[in-house]
């Protein structure tokens, strides 16, 4: 088993690198926007990056998306800027399920773009009263004559006001089905979110008899939280990915000081409690790192067979990220308080990770839940391979 990259992720990892040295100079006025920087849109159009977001066949990079390759950048990214990390994974997140499931016409018409970055993607999930729970979402389609007819409202939509169409869940019959719903289309209105702690482009999205074509809808009727879970299967364990970049930012940040500042003789790297910190943070950092690797190796072979190790990767290394920061700016003191010092972006940046595309909360149910089932699915195999099972 290998438990390095490859040249092939390292060549990626490199190009990221460089993306992420071109953003650095405006990394601190770019996270603190909640609209487009046009300046990190441009870095990651020049970078090529956009194209390991989607399938080959429109412009992208490999045959399928590869979310390890996903997972590289977005730890490379993240450790220099939340908004850079942002705008490349939500052209995967926003555009994953018209690739695996939509019409020729539609993805021929979208995913070319959406590879260039010449439109940006936007994924139409939660809702109001409905946050992790989308079995409960009251955004509807139904038939008006002729016509298909959306409404309903999407709440913290990433990319909200910024992407050209967004793929929105919406119930259907008796099922979910996901659309293709253009950002001009009449009569859906677009206000801003109220900003959060970390500021991040979201948007409310109000649907009022918004008319979807019938060749709009992604997959079949009823199917559209399978393709839902789909683009969790790939894109949940590249948070992992981004919680990792950065704790090794923050981690790196607080060796740096800790290194350097002199206190009571000596550097404070020296004194126990901040050694302490230290080699706990690290030790964590890299525990994370291979389970984030692993999952997302698995998701490359099988990723709904393997979601239940993303969530794994995701809930581990974002809980890690926590810690780390945390503990980095109570290394540096009041140096880690400076508003928009590096520490202090990292810091309000890593706590949202814990939230969204899965909370802890729920994400540690989920994997219960499949652990539970493996260990009574492998006794009632056992059971029948005995003797006495075998007679029964």
């Amino acid at each position: 088993m290998a438990f390095e990259l490859d040249q092939k992720y390292l060549a990626i990892r490199d190009e990221a690198a460089a993306a992420a040295a071109a953003a650095e100079p405006f990394a601190v006025e770019a996270d603190a926007m909640s609209t487009v920087h046009e300046g990190m849109r441009k870095v990651l159009a020049d970078s090529g990056l956009w194209t390991l977001t989607v399938p080959a066949r429109w412009g992208g990079r490999f045959e399928a998306v590869d979310p390890l390759a996903v997972c590289v950048v977005r730890e490379v990214l993240m450790g220099t800027s939340a908004h850079l990390d942002s705008l490349f994974a939500l052209q995967g997140i926003g555009s994953f399920g018209l690739a695996r499931a939509g019409n020729d016409k539609l993805r021929d018409e979208w995913l070319p773009e959406v590879a260039s970055g010449e439109v940006l993607a936007g994924l139409g999930l939660t809702e109001q009263d409905a946050g992790s729970d989308l079995k409960n979402i009251v955004t509807e389609v139904h038939r008006d004559g002729e016509r298909l007819v959306l409404n309903g409202n999407k709440s913290f939509i990433s990319n909200g006001g910024a992407a050209g169409f967004y793929c929105v869940l919406a119930r259907e019959d008796q099922g979910l089905s996901l659309f293709l719903v253009p950002a001009d289309a009449s009569g859906l209105t677009i206000t801003p979110t109220p900003e959060i702690i970390a500021p991040h482009i979201l948007a409310e999205l109000a649907f009022d008899d918004v008319e979807v074509n019938e060749d709009n809808r992604i997959g079949e009727i009823g199917k559209g939280l399978e393709h839902v879970l789909a683009t969790l299967a790939v894109f949940r364990v590249s948070v992992a990915g981004a919680s990792i970049g950065l704790a090794q930012s923050a981690l790196d940040e607080a060796a740096r000081h800790a290194g350097t500042r002199v206190q009571f003789g000596r550097p404070l790297a020296k004194l126990g409690a901040v050694a302490d910190m230290l080699g706990a943070s690290w030790a964590e950092l890299e525990a994370a790192r291979l389970l984030t690797y692993k999952a997302a190796d698995m998701a490359r072979a099988d990723p709904a067979a393997s979601l239940h190790f993303s969530s794994m990767a995701k809930l581990v290394a974002s809980e890690t990220a926590g810690r780390i920061t945390d503990r980095a700016v109570q290394i540096s003191g009041r140096f880690g308080l400076v508003r928009d010092s590096k520490l202090e972006r990292l810091y309000r940046q890593a706590r949202p990770m814990r939230i969204y595309e899965g909370s802890s909360e729920i994400l540690r149910l989920g994997i219960s839940k499949t652990l539970v089932n493996n260990v009574l699915a492998d006794g009632a195999a056992q059971a029948a391979t005995t003797p006495e099972g075998a007679r029964r």
